[in-house]
């Protein structure tokens, strides 16, 4: 086996403006522009996307670039304000035909000749105070319309089109609109609220891997699962994450298929992504707690980072493939949007795995984790000790082991520690009882869950371990 990798420290993620427009607003000052576009393909980048560009911005362009040449992998989200109170959202809309992911990105030619501000636009809303880090320039908006009606918003709002396409998930047209004038995303989104056909309106929030500090896999042991009868033979469960190494023995014939949400942006790290398909699928020396599940990987982080738009494209390709369960090993900030395709995913009958955060007891809630219908995993030790690092919340559901565990990487294997890889697990489990029981719904895993865990901590579900430590071997043997 090889040496044990470098742990990836987190770093804390500071909120603050960027220098020029003054109103532009940005919680990552490492972010180049150029940066930005790579993140979210757009034609500006293009080939550009170098591996020198993205992590430099093309040169060097003040103080603000000085910290840009290490990669980290953030673990702490700082929100500048409170999550505005949730709006009221229409019931799961009947998901729409199946269009091929190949089509997803392409970015609309921006219009012809200047763009400039609107005026006496009519704002129905106070502008929004947008918590969390996002694009600064960007808002992800539904439109009810064809690509007519698009380009009229666009026209009215003094904004871009950026790419549009049609999502399953959300049921309809979701347009990436830039702002080339420099008005806060916040303002943006409360003008955009003034037309009918503008649905739903988000930022395009960033949202990061969660991986700790990390000997034996001591997780089969904890969860009751005896490894030589463990498999989740031919179920289908989709992982959004890094890219992979698709050549260590661990994930050989693993996985069933790849998609790139971010093909501009070079893979430089396939550490934490070939972690997780490992821990719920691999095979050999390193074997996942269910060998045999057909792994469904979206490509979808680079430098531990990604965006709401290329996190709901590679959502959109998972629920093309018909998985039973989708793997999301990574937190952000609330996001309507994630919310709506998570619920829809739901309703679709997949079971939605999600790591609670590793950002500490006083972070706030870490989604998807925290959305309905979606598993909030928390990790724990090999004496069943919670980790220090986690999130803690009435939205944690089931703790599961996320300490020290050996698992597959990019480098060969690492020692791992994390909510990430605690998720894995559980989203593993979850492979053995749907192999066992096929017809077996998502709301009666998740009720068999809750039900037969191994309670930790204080008398019943608490915000540390939820409801206890993932017990499969009852969960298995739980009437429906």
């Amino acid at each position: 086996m090889a040496a044990k990798a470098v742990v990836l420290h987190a770093a804390i993620l500071a909120a603050t403006f960027v220098g020029a427009p003054a109103v532009a607003q940005t919680n990552d000052p490492n972010l180049s522009q150029k940066q930005i576009d790579c993140l979210n393909r757009t034609t500006a980048a293009g080939a550009d996307c170098d591996e020198d560009g993205v992590r430099n911005g093309g040169g060097k362009s003040g103080a603000g670039n000085a910290a840009v040449g290490a990669v980290f992998l953030p673990a702490l989200i700082v929100d500048l304000f409170p999550n505005p109170p949730a709006r009221p959202t229409p019931a799961p809309t009947q998901p729409a035909p199946p269009k091929s992911p190949t089509s997803t990105a392409a970015p609309a030619p921006p219009p012809s000749g200047p763009i400039t501000s609107p005026t006496g636009l009519n704002v129905v809303a106070p502008p929004r105070a947008v918590s969390g880090e996002f694009v600064p320039d960007e808002v992800l908006v539904t439109v009810a319309g064809d690509a007519g009606a698009v380009q009229q918003i666009a026209t009215t709002f003094g904004l871009q089109v950026r790419s549009q396409r049609q999502s399953r998930l959300l049921g309809t047209t979701l347009v990436r609109y830039g702002i080339p004038d420099g008005r806060p995303v916040g303002v943006v989104l409360a003008q955009l609220a003034a037309d009918g056909r503008t649905q739903r309106r988000e930022p395009n929030h960033i949202y990061s891997l969660q991986q700790a500090a990390g000997i034996v896999n001591y997780a089969f042991e904890r969860i009751a699962l005896d490894s030589k009868q463990a498999s989740g033979e031919n179920v289908r469960v989709a992982v959004i994450d890094t890219g992979i190494d698709d050549t260590n023995p661990a994930l050989k014939g693993v996985i069933a298929d790849q998609f790139d949400a971010m093909p501009n942006v070079p893979i430089k790290r396939r550490d934490h992504g070939t972690s997780v398909d490992g821990l719920i699928a691999g095979v050999g020396a390193l074997e996942g707690i269910a060998p045999g599940a057909r792994i469904y990987h979206a490509r979808a982080f680079e430098g531990g980072k990604s965006s709401m738009d290329v996190i709901l494209s590679a959502l959109d390709w998972a629920a093309e493939q018909d998985v039973r369960i989708i793997n999301m090993s990574f937190v952000g900030p609330k996001n309507d949007l994630l919310g709506t395709a998570c619920r829809n995913a739901r309703a679709l009958g997949m079971v939605l795995v999600a790591a609670a955060g590793n950002n500490g007891p006083k972070a706030p809630y870490g989604y998807p984790a925290a959305f309905d219908g979606v598993i909030a995993v928390t990790a724990t030790d090999a004496k069943d000790g919670l980790m220090p690092q986690a999130n803690r919340g009435a939205y944690v559901f089931l703790s599961a082991p996320g300490v020290e565990m050996v698992a597959p990487s990019g480098t060969g294997s690492d020692v791992v520690t994390g909510t990430s890889f605690a998720a894995a697990i559980v989203s593993g489990a979850i492979a053995n009882l749907i192999h066992a029981a096929p017809d077996r719904s998502a709301d009666e895993i998740e009720k068999a869950l809750a039900a037969t865990a191994k309670d930790l901590g204080p008398k019943g579900r608490d915000n540390d371990f939820g409801y206890g430590l993932l017990d499969i071997k009852a969960a298995g043997a739980a009437k429906k």
